[in-house]
């Protein structure tokens, strides 16, 4: 198992690792055009060639970024890669002089447990609301918990 920033070359990787997660609505669809976009914001776990694992960290503020679309490949759960590729975006946020990480989860217990807290939704920035869960199938009522940490 290895980790590495993605490239171009990855997205159709990408999008078939989160495809489930997609349709279940856990995870916000995203084009390969969007991917593409964003592809400097995704960690991915690799084995045997293959990804296992990603999450991206997209950033909100000079201060303030989020972790977005972690998905681990099913049979692979329980193993750490997650919380590995959290802490590899949480060493790049400090690198590149943010404050705090934020992310919209249905894992809480999983990102508690990587010191990150409860806030209110309302705390997020406008701009996640408008630009990102408008899209999803679930808005406006939204069940997932709204995390940060500080770094």
């Amino acid at each position: 198992m290895f980790y590495r920033k993605a490239t171009l070359a990855d997205i159709d990787g990408i999008q078939k690792l989160v495809y489930n997660e997609v349709v279940e609505g856990i995870i916000l669809p995203r084009t390969d055009d969007e991917v593409a976009t964003n592809i400097r914001s995704y960690t991915l776990a690799i084995k045997n060639e293959e990804i296992v694992g990603l999450s991206a960290l997209h950033i909100h503020a000079p201060h303030l970024a989020e972790i977005r679309s972690i998905v681990v490949k099913p049979c692979l759960r329980g193993k750490g890669i997650g919380t590995q590729i959290v802490k590899r975006l949480i060493d790049e946020g400090r690198i590149l002089g943010l404050k705090q990480i934020f992310t919209l989860t249905y894992k809480k217990n999983f990102f508690e447990k990587l010191s990150f807290r409860e806030i209110p939704k309302e705390s997020l920035p406008t701009s996640k609301i408008w630009a990102d869960c408008i899209k999803c199938k679930h808005f406006p009522i939204c069940d997932e918990t709204a995390l940060i940490a500080d770094i």
